[in-house]
């Protein structure tokens, strides 16, 4: 049995498809109900629904063989998995947004608010910018209106939660989207039918190109 990881929502239903395209079917897990751990023995398949952030400690910790996560999930905690493939979607960036006119001055250490610690922390310590990292987990974007912080590094889709904020771009960090990842292990023994699923997504996302 091939244990995926799924993440809930929107992105995880888009990515249910693409599996179930390359014939990882599993009829059941499109009930209407609040089961979270759905099998097809036929498939030999088994999908669990989590909590995106934490698709990756699944995978990592051998609960899940593979599952989906974005790639700021990958970046922030660097989990020990393999990444297999960019299944482009669920795109969007990391990106820095300040006020409207915001001016960096570098002489100063700049005021960082963000949930993302380690990805801003590699941003700009590979700018040699010194900043203070101020770890906030929601509304980040009223950090720079209250004078918490300078700017915020957060995921930017539509960018419309930053406008009414008057708030704008100020540069791109690392565009995102979500991967299809493994566990170390599970890859060494389920190498073929994890391999055989990697290409017919491939060969899906090759199609639509």
């Amino acid at each position: 049995m091939l244990n995926i990881a799924l993440p809930k929502g929107r992105l995880g239903e888009r990515v249910y498809a693409m599996f179930e395209k390359a014939g990882f079917e599993c009829p059941s897990i499109k009930e209407n109900n609040r089961k979270l751990i759905f099998e097809n023995p036929t498939c030999g398949v088994r999908y669990f629904w989590v909590k995106p952030s934490d698709v990756t400690i699944y995978v990592e910790r051998g609960a899940a063989d593979i599952g989906v996560a974005g790639k700021d999930i990958l970046l922030e905690y660097e989990p020990d998995v393999y990444e297999l493939l960019d299944l482009k979607t669920g795109i969007c960036r990391m990106a820095v947004a300040a006020p409207k006119g915001f001016r960096d001055d570098p002489r100063r250490t700049l005021k960082v608010a963000t949930k993302f610690s380690n990805i801003a922390q590699n941003y700009y310590s590979a700018q040699g910018r010194e900043i203070d990292i101020i770890h906030l987990n929601g509304s980040i974007e009223i950090a720079p209106i209250l004078g918490l912080s300078d700017v915020i590094v957060d995921i930017v889709e539509t960018g419309t939660t930053l406008k009414e904020n008057d708030l704008e771009v100020f540069e791109t960090v690392v565009p995102i989207s979500a991967r299809l990842i493994a566990n170390k292990s599970s890859y060494k023994f389920q190498e073929e039918q994890i391999k055989a699923l990697t290409a017919n997504l491939a060969a899906q996302l090759q199609t639509e190109e």
